[in-house]
């Protein structure tokens, strides 16, 4: 599979569609999980731009996409418990821009079933990052109304990718749908 740095939901029956309108951004492939195309983009925020941007000039071209998550870190890993370890490591990158602030984590699992629970996952995640901003003097807190931010994570099988969203970037992307 292709080194994805974006993962893409289509609509039912917009696959074609989506692909097309996706190819001029950079690099898409076909995933094994039904309506999910991954990409690989030279720039994250250029992307999340150019669709803004296009959409404006042309709503119905993006009518196919029903999510466009661009993700700043992946990981690779072959069991729930490798999964957890680098999970920690990857968010703990996040603690200075989460200090102070309400967020929560949000996962789309794919593949794994049975092994990994997305609910579990994120609970997880959230009481690791305030227990460490707690010992980092620093606190948080996790809401669901209007948070300040939210962790992206999303796996494809045995890959996973994150990305930390401010509460201004969930109100200009659209495309984001991450609750």
């Amino acid at each position: 599979m292709l080194e994805w740095n974006a993962v893409v939901t289509v609509h039912e029956e917009g696959y074609d569609e989506a692909r097309r309108v996706l190819e001029g951004f950079g690099r898409v492939q076909r995933t094994d999980y039904f309506n999910v195309l991954v990409m690989q983009v030279p720039d994250y925020r250029q992307l999340m731009e150019e669709l803004l941007v296009q959409g404006e000039q042309d709503p119905a071209s993006l009518r196919s996409l029903a999510r466009v998550l661009p993700v700043i870190q992946t990981f690779a890993f072959q069991s729930p418990a490798e999964f957890e370890e680098k999970a920690r490591v990857a968010v703990t990158a996040w603690l200075p821009a989460l200090g102070g602030k309400s967020f929560h984590v949000r996962m789309h699992r794919r593949g794994f079933k049975g092994k990994l629970s997305g609910m579990e996952e994120e609970q997880l995640l959230d009481a690791y990052l305030m227990e460490a901003l707690a010992l980092a003097g620093n606190q948080g807190r996790i809401t669901f109304d209007d948070p300040d931010a939210i962790i992206a994570l999303d796996t494809l099988g045995g890959r996973a990718g994150l990305s930390l969203w401010n509460r201004a970037d969930l109100k200009r992307y659209p495309l984001l749908h991450l609750d």
